[in-house]
């Protein structure tokens, strides 16, 4: 068994560099301005994402080979398998559209969500009784599907906007773009973060209350915030700035907290060293790099990316999930955080296709709409697992 994990750790890290290569290459196509070579960048780029696809494919089987059922039972196989989807969506739209440019803005995506996923233990785990049914790969990989088809509109909404949106003035959509783009960028610095403080092998732990009774919490990251209550007995670390508010009672609550801002400042940090080396805003900094891209066609790949993703997500998020619900907890229903999410995910892309069709919201209307529902899928994701408990959360 450990030879197998050690593999499947491998193959997941291959996959990851060769995600990150083929990025470079499809980044050729945009700047290279003849077209045999950009076309040669594009198969090259391809070829690889569809190499690294495939090792990815390798640390899924023999991670569930070591573990002996579907490698989607906590936060890190979940989410790397979420990326997974991401990367089969492209290759599927790639086949279709033939657009080089959507592969240096999905697999970007992919490695964050792989990297994020990093940041969760990876130890194999038994399931709890409740998990070990069929419908665990049935109903969890086909709703990752069809999220992964739907996470490929928010990467062409992202592209036609950041093409479309003039930057020549201030505006309502210059703002949110940017604070999209920041979103991205809070995201990055938190990996780095986590990752530089894990090598590190830091460590901060506090005395605290914990539901009513003296307990232990284990910092990862140096304490702006610390528990309520709470007594620092780690030497030698950084003393919290100030407490949580009394009310955040929960075990993890101040470390969530902690954790949040310290994604707020890297965020900040980062997003400034970048506004100070590019001089401007990041999306006008990348907007005369997509000079070449259609826009019409981009949006063509949002709404066909959400008009296929949809019923993926539905027969695997809402039917699936309900026929399992009712064999493990005789009820279809319960109206648990994550099945509520769920819903309104399901809400949200059927308003879009009802507005896209029967509204002809096109363009920048649909793209804000594409970009908007996956921050409904990232919070569903990160959110609702973390910090919003209930029975499908995977913290």
């Amino acid at each position: 068994m450990g030879d197998l994990v050690s593999i499947s750790s491998n193959l997941l890290y291959a996959s990851f560099i060769i995600y990150l290569i083929a990025t470079f290459f499809f980044g050729g196509t945009i700047r290279d301005k003849q077209k045999g070579r950009s076309r040669v960048a594009g198969k090259i780029g391809i070829g690889i994402t569809i190499v690294g696809f495939l090792s990815q494919v390798g640390y899924f089987i023999t991670r569930w080979m070591a573990s002996g059922h579907a490698p989607v039972s906590n936060l890190f196989e979940y989410t790397t398998f979420f990326g997974m989807m991401l990367v089969f969506a492209f290759i599927i739209l790639y086949f279709i559209y033939r657009l080089d440019f959507l592969g240096l803005f999905a697999l970007p995506v992919a490695l964050l969500l792989i990297a994020f996923a990093s940041m969760f233990p990876t130890e194999l785990s038994p399931l709890v009784p409740s998990l070990k049914s069929h419908w665990l790969y049935i109903h969890v990989t086909t709703a990752s599907l069809g999220q992964g088809i739907l996470s490929v509109s928010f990467v062409a909404g992202l592209i036609f906007l950041i093409r479309q949106v003039d930057q020549t003035k201030r505006s309502k959509h210059t703002s949110w773009l940017e604070f999209v783009l920041y979103v991205i960028v809070a995201t990055v610095a938190f990996i780095i973060l986590s990752s530089t403080f894990s090598a590190l092998n830091y460590e901060a732990t506090f005395e605290a209350p914990v539901n009513g009774q003296q307990g232990e919490v284990t910092y990862e990251l140096p304490a702006l915030v610390g528990p309520a209550g709470g007594e620092l007995t780690t030497e030698g670390v950084m003393a919290p700035l100030f407490s949580a508010p009394g009310w955040m009672e929960g075990q993890d609550a101040a470390k969530k907290l902690n954790t949040f801002l310290w994604s707020i400042v890297g965020g900040l940090v980062l997003y400034g060293l970048l506004r100070l080396i590019l001089r401007k805003r990041l999306a006008a900094s990348i907007q005369p790099l997509l000079k070449r891209v259609n826009p019409e066609l981009v949006d063509e790949v949002a709404y066909r990316s959400v008009a296929i993703g949809f019923p993926v997500f539905t027969l695997g998020a809402l039917i699936f999930a309900m026929i399992w619900a009712q064999q493990a907890w005789d009820r279809f229903w319960g109206w648990d955080p994550k099945e509520v999410w769920a819903l309104i995910t399901f809400f949200f892309y059927a308003a879009y296709l009802h507005l896209r069709l029967s509204r002809g919201w096109q363009g920048m209307k649909s793209a804000w709409l594409a970009v908007g529902g996956f921050g409904i899928i990232m919070f569903n994701l990160i959110v609702v697992n973390l910090v919003i408990s209930g029975l499908h959360s995977y913290a």
